[in-house]
């Protein structure tokens, strides 16, 4: 069941309309959480979103993948303090005509959230602070009730180029054309770092003299298994953790793009974590039986599935792939 969503992007509109996402920092400046920012994790492929800015409704958007830890993009300058937030790919379609919500205050106000509406639900005022918030299906169908929107375009708008797959492979392409021009690497090393970017080379070699198999299905044979990053590339700070052996696991495809994607991730203890938006019959699809009856206890039988504990320095890189890539 899809879930509807407003956001107050001012500042930032142009830009994510042309880019077809919404991207937010992940607390306030003053590092406390934000509702507003929180719901950027809760939105779901499938979502609707009203874009509001200029006074009136413009856009409606569909969510095309869930959100995932981004670099501040590049355009907008000096517009937000933190430099890594959450990125949320967004398929955008106009709204003609706009909408403003003060001509529609008296039907709209009513409907609106007691708590985290977007809006003065008096005078229909944007609140300033208010970034993505939740609202209603009747919020929703009462702005677009007088409008329209080629919803053809927005069900199956961006779905090959909006998934996190292709909209990843952009950061990662940015963040290798960045280190293609760093001076201050040896060749050697740059080449060891794009390398690592593939699972290749000699981050490959570092991960294999510490993990021996696949922590979920236990395969040790070298070709079925992928050397996957815990921290993940892209959000590496430096060539050291880019290369390092304990930011590395070895995992099949399945289980690599589970991990991936945050889907899947491990306590330090060696616990899998599994995502409540996985659905447990694709896992069982997939082959992974025991992580079903481990993780959401439909079996009788007790759990086979195990993993060996991390060491120390594993652990560093699992407790940010439990906050920023795992999806909770």
């Amino acid at each position: 069941m899809s879930q509807f969503w407003w956001v107050n992007h001012n500042q930032t509109a142009r830009q994510e309309i042309e880019g077809q996402y919404l991207w937010s920092p992940k607390t306030e400046k003053n590092g406390k959480r934000s509702e507003f920012y929180n719901n950027m994790r809760r939105a779901t492929p499938g979502d609707l979103v009203l874009s509001f800015f200029g006074q009136a409704i413009r856009y409606v958007g569909r969510v095309t993948a869930f959100a995932f830890t981004a670099p501040k993009p590049a355009e907008f300058q000096n517009i937000y303090w933190n430099q890594e937030g959450w990125l949320l790919p967004v398929y955008w379609t106009p709204l003609e005509p706009s909408v403003s919500p003060k001509a529609l205050i008296g039907e709209l106000g009513p409907l609106l959230p007691a708590r985290y509406s977007p809006i003065d639900p008096n005078s229909g005022s944007g609140y300033q602070k208010v970034y993505l918030a939740s609202v209603s299906p009747d919020v929703f169908h009462t702005i677009v009730a007088g409008a329209a929107f080629n919803r053809e375009s927005l069900m199956h708008g961006g779905t090959n180029s909006l998934t996190f797959e292709a909209v990843n492979e952009k950061l990662e392409d940015a963040v290798e054309r960045r280190i293609r021009e760093d001076l201050q690497l040896e060749d050697t090393e740059r080449k060891s770092v794009i390398q690592a970017r593939r699972g290749q080379g000699k981050f490959r070699a570092n991960v294999e003299a510490v993990e021996r198999s696949c922590r979920l299905t236990g395969v040790t044979n070298p070709s079925l298994l992928i050397a996957s990053h815990i921290k993940p590339w892209r959000l590496c700070a430096s060539a050291q953790e880019r290369l390092d052996g304990m930011n590395g696991l070895l995992l099949t495809p399945d289980a690599d793009h589970l991990f991936d994607r945050g889907f899947i991730s491990f306590e330090g203890s060696g616990e899998v974590r599994i995502s409540s938006r996985v659905d447990k019959a694709d896992l069982q699809r997939l082959g992974f039986d025991q992580l079903v009856i481990q993780s959401f206890g439909f079996s009788e039988a007790p759990a086979v599935w195990r993993t060996g504990a991390f060491n120390s320095a594993q652990q560093g890189y699992l407790a940010h792939h439990r906050a920023d890539v795992f999806v909770a």
